[in-house]
């Protein structure tokens, strides 16, 4: 049972509610300027080949539904980020007045969210299949339609995370809860983004990849400038403390949502179509639309938190989010009918390899190729660029202010960094979609030579150094939540030595042998979860093995041995297994490909099966050169301790132990008293 609300939230001023007019106002403008366009540049007219003309209704309101889905889950993204991050919690962790506040918005977003995606679901299959949205209502018939079309099960998805965070939103009031939502809320952006017109064609993988940039980042500027709105209107006295922090923020997202938005226009058009074809015409006016919010709206927030920090108060600040909130839904009602337009016709007959990996290879695998033929991952290659550069960033204000940092650490985790670019951008990551032995090669190097170099690094360590601490009564900072998250219950489960071990080699027959695997081989976002996985496991497994940080469960020395050692046999036996099956894991997919330079599977397989068994050499090996040199180095601070110890206390500890030596003599001596007991 949720504990009871804070007191002070029933003494908000009724000036909040000034709010939802402008909301409406703009979800309004959305829909309207969405629909116009949708009209204007013929996506009403849009009929799929081969299918009939679902009707006035479905092709409208299929807009509609779209428009109020995204307004929603932009606010409820928004308002659990106030809640979470932008406004402070009570002492007991639980959520002050504002986030409390705050919290109850998102869960009615949430609402919404969820109604909107529901009839997503029926529309979009409606329109999918040529069918009026009425002839859906029969249940079997929209069973049937979801069971075959990705975006209605998509919008699915969505609608089950969106019910999950509202009835979280009602039950939770604790702040590692709060910001668990909130997690939860960016994550149901996704299904729908990997299965839209980005996730078919040629180049789907690096159009997917730009639009999860770019609707998390919009989420998050939209959502939270008008969470923060809302803020203001109550008179938070943490208004000054958000907008600071949102400020920041939302420079990152201006800066996300305009590359991001020009890669993926890009892929799907020329530059030659950007003002000869009404989808360019679309593409032009919602760059200008960023471009304007990016420069003018920036510049105009800095005054407004600028105006609070001197304490003229936030009335410049909310006259110029509320004019900005209104031109941000217009670029929503901009983007969805962007979505609904047909973009120009882009590649011809592209190639079976590119429609289903998103690109096309030059040739078999040779070693130039898999070292210099690259291809950026967006994701990854990016995260591993962005990792880099934070870390160097931490060392180098340690030294500033003259604290030393190990310089093998940084080497340890710049070495990660560059085995997680060339898994994934490299010739390695460019194959291993296409090719089983390449992708068991990736794997590898993500789940079992990647994480062992990260946690050798000591990321936690370092940014908890780095990052400056709130105060006894400031509010808590990144440094702060980095340690709730450390020491946190998740943390706690997941560096459980039994649960490690089962997530780090268990998911190894769970993914291969279940047929999870050929599933996963036709979507480019079960690709990215996959190497997700690959990470995120192995730093769990290796972090209470050989991590520099400190773990939420410490092992003791022969511990961390045996569980580095009871890992091997079940990892040896799975490449066994994959060297000695007689049938092809995938094979519907790899035949699809019709590679000419593999002309049989189970060889490649067998291949891949080898680089299992011999890869797993490699990180037990640096696990013990880790464990030998943490153990002689522990050896080595325990002889400085107690030489430390003998000089501050003298000779007493070498004189205490020749008493007790003495004692002992005497009491061996014939006929002295203290042999009797």
């Amino acid at each position: 049972m949720p504990e009871d609300p804070p007191k002070a939230v029933t003494e908000t001023p009724q000036r909040k509610t000034s709010v939802l007019p402008l909301l409406s106002v703009s979800v309004l403008l959305a829909a309207i300027v969405a629909m116009a366009l949708v009209k204007l540049t013929g996506g009403a007219g849009y009929v799929i080949a081969g299918l009939p003309d679902p009707g006035v209704l479905t092709r409208y309101g299929i807009t509609v539904v779209r428009v109020l889905a995204e307004a929603a889950s932009v606010l409820c993204i928004g308002s659990l980020l106030v809640a979470a991050f932008l406004t402070p919690p009570q002492r007991s962790g639980v959520l002050a007045p504002d986030g409390y506040a705050a919290l109850r918005t998102a869960g009615a977003a949430a609402w919404v969210w969820f109604v909107a995606s529901v009839g997503s679901v029926f529309f979009t299959a409606a329109d999918a299949a040529g069918r009026p949205v009425t002839e859906l209502l029969s249940p079997q018939i929209l069973l049937d339609l979801v069971g075959a079309i990705e975006q209605p099960k998509a919008w699915l998805w969505t609608a089950l995370i969106a019910l999950l965070l509202a009835l979280g939103c009602r039950l939770v009031l604790s702040w590692g809860w709060t910001a668990t939502l909130f997690f939860l809320a960016v994550f149901g952006l996704v299904p729908v983004a990997v299965t839209g017109h980005s996730a078919a064609g040629g180049s789907h993988d690096v159009a997917t990849n730009s639009l999860l940039y770019h609707l998390i980042a919009a989420a998050l500027w939209v959502g939270g400038l008008v969470a923060l709105l809302a803020l203001g209107w109550r008179r938070s006295a943490h208004l000054t403390l958000a907008a600071r922090r949102f400020s920041r923020l939302a420079l990152a997202c201006w800066i996300v949502m305009a590359v991001s938005g020009v890669i993926n226009a890009l892929v799907r058009i020329s530059i030659s179509d950007l003002f000869t074809t009404d989808y360019g015409l679309l593409v032009v006016a919602k760059v200008a639309a960023l471009l304007l919010l990016g420069v003018f709206g920036q510049q105009q927030r800095q005054r407004g938190v600028r105006s609070l920090v001197d304490g003229a108060g936030g009335g410049q600040l909310l006259r110029l989010a509320a004019v900005e909130i209104i031109v941000m839904f217009v670029t929503i009602g901009i983007a969805t009918a962007l979505a609904r337009t047909p973009p120009p016709g882009g590649v011809l007959n592209p190639s079976t390899t590119e429609l289903l990996i998103g690109y096309d290879l030059d040739g078999p695998p040779t070693v130039a190729r898999l070292l210099f033929d690259w291809r950026f991952d967006l994701v990854y290659g990016t995260a591993a660029i962005v990792l880099a550069a934070l870390y160097l960033i931490g060392v180098q204000r340690l030294r500033r202010r003259g604290d030393a940092w190990p310089v093998g650490r940084t080497v340890a985790w710049l070495a990660g960094c560059l085995v997680l670019l060339v898994a994934t951008s490299s010739g390695i990551g460019r194959y291993a979609p296409a090719m089983f032995s390449v992708h068991m090669g990736s794997h590898m190097l993500l789940s079992m030579v990647a994480p062992v170099l990260f946690v050798l690094g000591g990321p936690v360590t370092l940014a908890l150094r780095a990052l400056p601490v709130a105060g006894k009564d400031a509010p808590p900072g990144p440094r702060e939540w980095l340690l709730a998250f450390v020491h946190s219950p998740v943390s706690r489960v997941l560096t459980h030595p039994v649960v490690a071990l089962a997530l780090f080699v268990g998911s190894f027959y769970v993914l291969y042998f279940s047929g999870l695997f050929d599933n996963a081989l036709n979507y480019h976002w079960a690709h990215l979860a996959m190497n997700a996985h690959f990470l995120l496991a192995g730093y769990v497994f290796y972090w209470p093995v050989i991590g520099v940080d400190p773990a939420p469960r410490r092992l003791p020395p022969l511990g961390r041995l045996g569980m580095m050692f009871a890992s091997m046999p079940f990892h040896a036996f799975f490449g066994v297994v994959l060297m000695n099956m007689q049938t092809v894991i995938g094979e519907t997919f790899y035949r699809g490909l019709k590679l000419p330079w593999v002309g049989d599977l189970l060889t490649d397989q067998r291949l891949g099966g080898g680089i299992a068994w011999a890869s797993g050499e490699v990180p037990v090996l640096l696990v013990l050169i880790a464990l030998l040199v943490q153990w002689a180095r522990a050896d080595e601070r325990e002889a400085k301790r107690a030489d430390r110890r003998s000089e501050a206390t003298g000779e007493a500890d070498l004189a205490a132990y020749n008493a007790m030596l003495k004692q002992l003599a005497e009491r061996g001596k014939p006929g002295s008293d203290a042999r009797r007991p």
